[in-house]
């Protein structure tokens, strides 16, 4: 379970660090339109803010991604505490009219809920 974290943990770096990437090409570019607008062609500038305005959509789009797996995270933890807290009054209040064996798959079920959620920090 420690390597899916840190999985993730490198894969949001990674993202942060295309970020990072891209909003330093922007920059630059940017510096260069303002230094150079006077002596470039018109081709040339048009250009230019093509590439820009595709630096800004790439820049939003990883800002996107970047929160929405924070975003997917928060609905997972969400998802699991209710389920948890949803199957544990059901195990409370039907645990006596169940078959042993569904006893026994909803308390494994309840344990790797629970392991996921101190996994994910949460519980």
């Amino acid at each position: 379970m420690n390597d899916k974290r840190a999985g993730n943990k490198e894969e949001t770096e990674n993202k942060i660090e295309s970020l990072i990437n891209v909003v330093e090409k922007r920059e630059r570019t940017e510096r260069h339109l303002e230094e150079y607008s006077d002596e470039k062609g018109d081709e040339k500038l048009k250009s230019a803010r093509r590439l820009q305005n595709i630096r800004d959509e790439e820049i939003s789009n990883l800002k996107n991604n970047i929160l929405g797996d924070e975003s997917r995270n928060e609905k997972e933890v969400d998802n699991l505490k209710r389920n948890y807290e949803f199957s544990e009054g059901y195990l409370n209040n039907n645990e006596d009219h169940m078959k042993s064996q569904d006893i026994k798959n909803l308390k494994e079920k309840q344990e790797h809920r629970k392991e996921e959620l101190d996994r994910l920090d949460t519980f």
